[in-house]
């Protein structure tokens, strides 16, 4: 038995190396909420929860984040197995709907505390890894022109991605088109080019869309309309001269059970946050591989925590025909890990050590805190370098 004895959080606020522009918002810092579970023997694992822009993405921000997990969840799972995941989520579902960005940070804890106290990756947990690493896409964000250009042709050179995702839906559906259309002419065959709509568009813009967007070289969209507006991606699945991935319209194994009988989509994205946790998100790639859908790595750009937690998961899958985006710690001016994720030859390395792979440096922690969120208490632990009593 694996009895949890404390579950703490903390809010982290890290500046971005650039503004990251999205339909909806435009972000120059990541706010992560950091849980921290110890086990009565002293054992700890962590896990992250990350929003984009607060609430204005999803339902949940982080303050309501680390909220629910001090009131409800802390109280509920204190005293419990933590070598029962199943059942301290069955009992969390039970409890507490919905909120399932909190319910994944907390899950991800376990899995690490599990991981860390068997000297086992959580991918063995999981059903055992099938590959040593993903490959890993690159946003371009800037709003810049030359800007993507520049950062484009670095990334290429120092063979960390190949393969760019284009955030678009804040010009004209032309302006977009011809952005696009430049940025495949520049690369030519170096490089593979998608764009992300975050909903923007409404039905007749998207079937122009698709159409403009097959014409300019680009070879995949993503959540080109509203994410509740099933039947208008079905048909735009049906019709689509290029591929419609879906997104924020999956928000759990449900979700994606009607996504998947619907069709409304040539692909679906993978996201352990919305999912609402590892297990969730294991379950909703088995029910997307048993409807033929194609799978894509999703990210909410999460720090090293997150990522880490994302990529041992992914690392049990043998197939996603549309890759990951699991860049969200390249992206952050600093680490809050001691060991930092390895991007090479345009993969991540799923990281190899026990748990999540991944252990906080509490002095990076401290720095980004929140005012008046430190000290924590996190009980040091002679055996690792990993943690020490702050």
């Amino acid at each position: 038995m694996i009895k949890i004895r404390t579950v703490q959080t903390l809010i982290v606020d890290v500046p971005l190396k650039r503004a990251h522009m999205m339909t909806m918002a435009v972000m120059e810092r990541q706010s992560c909420v950091l849980v921290v579970i110890t086990s009565e023997d002293g054992e700890v694992g962590i896990g992250e929860a990350t929003t984009i822009r607060g609430a204005a993405y999803v339902p949940e921000s982080p303050e309501t984040i680390k909220t629910l997990i001090d009131a409800h969840v802390a109280p509920l799972v204190t005293g419990m197995d933590a070598s029962k995941p199943r059942a301290i989520m069955a009992a969390l579902s039970k409890a507490i709907v919905g909120n399932h960005f909190a319910k994944c940070a907390v899950e991800t804890a376990i899995w690490d505390l599990v991981g860390k106290s068997l000297a086992v990756p959580v991918s063995a947990l999981l059903g055992g890894a099938v590959r040593t690493a993903v490959p890993v896409l690159w946003t371009l964000a800037s709003g810049d022109f030359g800007a993507d250009i520049e950062e484009g042709e670095k990334l290429l050179q120092q063979r960390r991605h190949n393969i760019f995702k284009v955030k678009i839906g804040r010009r004209s559906l032309a302006e977009d088109c011809d952005w696009i259309a430049r940025l495949v002419a520049h690369f030519g065959d170096r490089a593979r080019f998608r764009v992300d709509v975050n909903q923007g568009w409404r039905f007749l813009d998207a079937q122009r869309g698709c159409r403009m967007f097959a014409d300019a070289g680009a070879e995949l969209i993503e959540q080109p309309i509203a994410r509740d507006d099933i039947e208008g991606l079905a048909m735009l699945t049906r019709s689509s001269e290029i591929a419609i991935m879906t997104d924020e319209a999956i928000n759990g194994p449900q979700r994606m059970y009607e996504i998947t009988r619907a069709r409304a989509g040539h692909a679906v994205s993978i996201k352990i946050a919305q999912a609402g946790g590892l297990l969730a998100a294991r379950a909703m790639i088995d029910i997307a591989q048993t409807g033929h859908m194609d799978l894509y790595g999703g990210t909410m750009l999460e720090g090293p925590v997150g990522t880490a937690a994302s990529a041992q998961l992914f690392a049990t899958v043998p197939t996603f025909r549309w890759d990951t985006e699991l860049f969200g710690p390249l992206l952050q001016r600093d680490s809050l890990t001691i060991e930092p994720l390895i991007y090479k030859d345009f993969e991540l390395q799923i990281p190899q050590g026990p748990g999540l792979g991944v252990s906080l440096d509490w002095d990076k922690v401290s720095a980004y805190a929140r005012e008046g969120q430190m000290p924590f208490d996190i009980p040091a632990r002679s055996n690792e370098g990993a943690l020490h009593a702050v």
